[in-house]
């Protein structure tokens, strides 16, 4: 399985779902399926949480997760507490979450488990931290795309997407939805100087000068941006927003004609449609990322909530030929 061998390159990898029932949690499992053959010592943690028998927005039935012997994970201590498998308690954190501390276990016995890790993007980073220092080679994060997360997916060192026909039921538009995130993330990214500055910065939006020196405009969020009454370009024309960004920011910077850079924090905070992304860029601004992470392969599924099947064959084909990386439908290879 060529993206399995490609996963165990990076240290980190996020498995992201584009929106819910795009078969992210299948994807996850087919992972540590395969990883089960593998030699490689694999943490697993979530963003937010995943593994439960039923999805608690929609009341569907969901797929857990199924953990074999020796890999580890981190999870809350409620859910810790309600895992199917026996496991040694590695590391307790001393920060809380809404279900409690964060226990590192490692699995004694197959059996399955239900993930909730670390609530924002730094607590994300410190959990792959400490898995380097365990001496665990892959940390894979179970992740998503959502504006209600605090945490980014992005700070992983490589990707993997799950895409599909709960996102469109036409393939032309899914194709074109998925190719749109993966241009996102493959944004150019800032010196890594800067990049280490912008990260400790909060949210805002904040003017870097021709020297690399950061200066806070006063504006707390990209929405009340319009509402500046004094000259913003005073330091030139480049900006970072910390926080989301908008189809109003981006209308915003274009109208003003200055050739601007827009600075983001990652490609999960841009909530701004592609329309209004690509006139941004057609305008002759440019956009560019913090964060540095590999999209290395793209899972799709067929099949929607509502009963939707595309045309698996069909739909894996334009996704390649769009995107130009490798596109699987994991419940064909699972068949």
């Amino acid at each position: 399985m060529p993206f399995i061998n490609e996963i165990l390159k990076y240290k980190s990898v996020s498995i992201v779902g584009i929106e819910k029932n795009t078969g992210k949690t299948e994807c996850l499992n087919y992972i540590l399926q395969q990883l089960q053959s593998n030699d490689a010592s694999v943490a697993i943690t979530s963003i937010g949480v995943d593994g439960e028998q039923t999805d608690r927005v929609t009341a569907t039935p969901k797929p857990e997760i199924s953990l074999t012997k020796g890999m580890v994970f981190i999870t809350s201590e409620k859910l810790f507490l309600e895992k199917k498998l026996i496991a040694e308690i590695l590391d307790v954190s001393e920060e809380k979450t809404a279900l409690g501390r964060l226990i590192t276990a490692k699995a004694f016995s197959e059996g399955k488990v239900t993930l909730s890790g670390p609530s924002d993007t730094a607590g994300v980073r410190k959990v792959i931290s400490l898995m380097q220092q365990l001496g665990v080679q892959t940390t894979i994060i179970d992740g998503a795309l959502s504006r209600m997360s605090l945490a980014s997916p992005s700070v992983t060192d490589a990707m993997v997407l799950a895409t599909g026909a709960a996102v469109s039921a036409n393939i032309s538009q899914l194709v074109q939805n998925t190719a749109y995130i993966k241009k996102l993330i493959d944004l150019q990214h800032v010196e890594p100087f800067l990049a280490e500055k912008l990260l400790k910065l909060p949210k805002g939006i904040w003017a870097v000068d021709r020297n690399g020196e950061i200066h806070d405009l006063k504006i707390p969020s990209a929405f009340l941006f319009n509402k500046r009454e004094d000259d913003i370009f005073r330091y030139g024309t480049r900006f970072y927003a910390a926080g989301a960004v908008s189809n109003s920011l981006l209308q915003s910077l274009r109208l003003q004609q200055k050739n601007i850079e827009l600075i983001i924090h990652d490609f999960s905070k841009v909530f701004a449609s592609q329309p209004e992304f690509d006139a941004f860029i057609k305008s002759g601004n440019s956009i560019r990322s913090i964060t540095k992470s590999k999209l290395i392969a793209v899972t799709i599924n067929p099949v929607s909530p509502n009963g939707i099947c595309l045309n698996s064959d069909l739909l894996r084909k334009e996704m390649e030929k769009a995107l130009s990386i490798p596109v699987y439908d994991i419940k064909k290879m699972n068949n």
